[in-house]
């Protein structure tokens, strides 16, 4: 009978120690969007397209010395939505999730400030969800499109009526 009761409770126990000793691994999920800019306005307007199978990277730096300490690359699907686990936490580092490439060869040209978006990957900051999301980051055509013009329009009229 000791024995029974000695087995149960080993087993009602084993799990909870081995849970104890072994580290949390929860991965962040780092979530973002690259679009192509095809007005070249330098932001996403109603024109604005998203960019299936462009390559992402998430590159995390030491604060102080900018050295590149992490890279983790990642594709986007059919819609233009790119995810990409991020197992460490990288409390000291500076992250960026940047552009890499663009399979639209009229969309290839990363754009100027729109090329990379900050993103923080650390459980240290209150944050309670794994999930980051991240501002979309894009490319530019060469040329800027045939309706553009009456896009941006709308944008003028917005600014005037304000």
């Amino acid at each position: 009978m000791a024995t029974r009761v000695s087995f149960l409770l080993l087993l009602c126990a084993l799990p909870a120690l081995v849970a104890a000793i072994r580290p949390e691994r929860n991965p962040f999920t780092v979530r973002g969007r690259v679009y192509c800019d095809t007005c070249r306005a330098g932001f996403e307007t109603s024109a604005t397209t998203y960019i299936a199978g462009a390559e992402v990277v998430v590159e995390c730096k030491e604060r102080n010395t900018l050295q590149v300490v992490y890279r983790k690359k990642g594709r986007t699907d059919s819609t233009g939505t790119y995810k990409i686990l991020v197992d460490e936490d990288h409390a000291d580092q500076v992250c960026d999730a940047k552009v890499v490439s663009s399979p639209q060869s009229d969309c290839n040209e990363a754009a100027p400030g729109r090329d990379q978006a900050r993103v923080i990957l650390t459980r240290n900051n209150g944050i309670a969800s794994d999930d980051r999301a991240v501002n979309a980051v894009g490319f530019m055509k060469a040329e800027a499109a045939s309706v553009c013009a009456e896009v941006l329009k709308q944008y003028e009229e917005f600014d005037n009526e304000n």
